[in-house]
């Protein structure tokens, strides 16, 4: 499967770790989003240059009723608003990461959490394709410009191919398609600059 590279375009964490590089010069909103447990919080609290912010719940036997469990049998906890960082790119790119909620239930803060977002990262399991489904189709109806992370647990089978993972998303030929492992940095930074270069190409040209 393809995967950008941070040798492509080299990612620097700025500044002092709180307030922002005296470099900065784009302020970019991007969303991570995808379903339940697929690894929001992990690939934000991997990146982010700042403390991040994670409003994460314990499960309970009253969300085991609408919160599906399947494929993530092992998860305690679930984030019930947003998940908040932000990373400083070579060459003044700011971006802050707004991780969603995966469960249909905290569908309605969508809008205001995707308001003034350029784009999306939509992080997928490949254990569980189909409940990425809904997710998509939300990212597609708010009409974002998108990247799709496949994320690497142990587990996830190995034996599709990029075409087969594409076809069965029904991505267009030009949305990025990458692997990450959202627990490792430079994993998790790759799959974002994938997205960032697919909004600068998608970019009209007097704005680049």
């Amino acid at each position: 499967m393809v995967s950008a590279t941070s040798s492509t375009v080299d990612a620097a964490v700025g500044g002092d770790g709180i307030h922002l590089p005296d470099t900065a010069r784009d302020l970019v909103k991007i969303l991570v989003t995808g379903p339940f447990g697929v690894g929001k919080t992990t690939l934000i609290g991997s990146v982010s240059e700042i403390r991040p912010l994670h409003t994460e719940e314990q499960l309970t036997e009253a969300s085991a009723q609408v919160d599906d469990l399947a494929g993530v049998r092992d998860k305690s906890t679930t984030t019930v608003a947003i998940d908040f960082g932000r990373i400083s790119l070579a060459g003044g790119i700011v971006l802050y990461l707004f991780g969603t909620p995966g469960q249909e239930r905290f569908r309605p803060l969508w809008d205001d959490i995707a308001y003034g977002a350029l784009g999306a990262l939509v992080l997928v399991d490949a254990r569980r394709i189909d409940a990425s489904f809904d997710v998509l189709g939300l990212v597609e109806e708010t009409g974002l410009p998108y990247a799709v992370a496949f994320n690497t647990f142990p587990d996830a089978p190995r034996h599709h191919t990029p075409e087969q993972l594409r076809a069965a998303l029904d991505l267009e030929p030009t949305t990025p398609m990458v692997t990450c492992d959202a627990r490792e940095p430079n994993s998790s930074i790759d799959a974002l600059l994938a997205l960032v270069q697919h909004l600068i190409d998608h970019r009209p040209a007097e704005h680049r």
